[in-house]
């Protein structure tokens, strides 16, 4: 067994495509916000928001409208994250099975930690509407800080004295996060991205039960 998992102490968690599937609460969430914007030329498509999952928060409206100025974008951007938070609190979104199941079963040994590019609220709707907060110790996301996904491990590390940390992801972002922080690396292969060099992979979330 590697020497990581023996000394293993406190797991990192990506909320979107690691906890769980947000992609069908996301898109009615953006359809009710941009269906009646004149600025926007088309509907947003459902692969147009999976291929902006896990992108840090501030870099979003760029990348999907290039054709409106910066200010418009951000516009854009926080009615379409207020609509998200919004939905999320008064529907939730799908966990992966056996996710609080595996959360209850990890809880007794380590300390939990999410760390996303959401926006600000986003990952307390997460909490409020499952009721998992108790599960966690403590968060961050870019919304909040504005910072990158390894900026904001970093300081999630510094805040609460961590060391023997993991860091469990599914995207190139969160693996190259983790690495900027050294720390173990664990690909949920059930998400949303591609991590050619992840060593260490999950079939799905209960996994982590027999990696661990």
């Amino acid at each position: 067994m590697d020497k990581w998992r023996k000394s293993t102490k406190n797991i990192i968690f990506d909320l979107d495509g690691t906890l769980w599937d947000p992609l069908e609460m996301s898109v009615k969430a953006w359809h009710k916000a941009l269906g009646d914007n004149p600025c926007i030329q088309a509907p947003i498509t459902e692969e147009e928001i999976k291929g902006i999952l896990g992108m840090q928060h501030n870099l979003v409206g760029a990348s999907l409208f290039p054709y409106l100025t910066e200010v418009q974008q951000q516009v854009v951007m926080q009615s379409c994250y207020a609509a998200e938070v919004e939905r999320i609190k008064a529907f939730g979104a799908i966990l992966y099975p056996q996710l609080e199941e595996t959360l209850a079963y990890l809880v007794r040994n380590y300390q939990l930690y999410i760390v996303s590019n959401c926006q600000a609220g986003y990952i307390e709707a997460f909490y409020e509407y499952h009721g998992l907060e108790s599960y966690f110790l403590d968060c961050e996301c870019s919304g909040n800080t504005g910072k990158s996904k390894a900026e904001n491990i970093e300081m999630l590390l510094k805040r609460n004295n961590l060391e023997n940390a993991i860091y469990i992801g599914d995207t190139q972002g969160d693996y190259e996060a983790a690495l900027a922080n050294e720390l173990p690396f664990v690909f949920a292969e059930y998400g949303f991205g591609q991590v050619p060099e992840a060593h260490y992979i999950l079939k799905n979330i209960a996994g982590l039960k027999k990696l661990l």
